[in-house]
């Protein structure tokens, strides 16, 4: 069930379709207007359906707020193995490109040198 629902309503003495934002404010300003003209018991049943539409849409929000935290964990999840995946690759590296990678200066006066001939 998404925020955009649609919802068949039978409540007392009217009949409502909307989402369950539509109708929690469409119950709400009925409790409303009962209680202006006096009728209480009616007033107090629109303030119930209110209610109950206003329980669905907490559900909704929770239900969507938990989907998106394991959206995310998901997310980090992959971000967490693509970076694991990388470190590893980069161990099957030669040593001596590891150290050129991390910056490190190699002492070329102890490298083998070439010889140079006269001509």
């Amino acid at each position: 069930m998404n925020r955009n629902h649609v919802f068949d309503s039978h409540g007392p003495d009217v009949r409502v379709r909307g989402t369950a934002q539509q109708l929690f404010e469409k119950y709400l300003q009925l409790g409303r207007d009962a209680t202006g003209s006096g009728d209480r018991v009616a007033a107090e049943a629109y303030f119930q359906h209110a209610e109950h539409y206003f329980r669905i849409m907490n559900a909704m929000a929770q239900a969507a707020q938990q989907s998106q935290i394991e959206r995310a964990e998901r997310q980090a999840g992959r971000q967490q193995r693509n970076q694991n995946n990388a470190t590893e690759d980069g161990e099957d590296k030669a040593p001596e490109a590891d150290a050129e990678e991390e910056g490190e200066v190699r002492d070329l006066a102890m490298e083998p040198q070439p010889e140079l001939s006269e001509g």
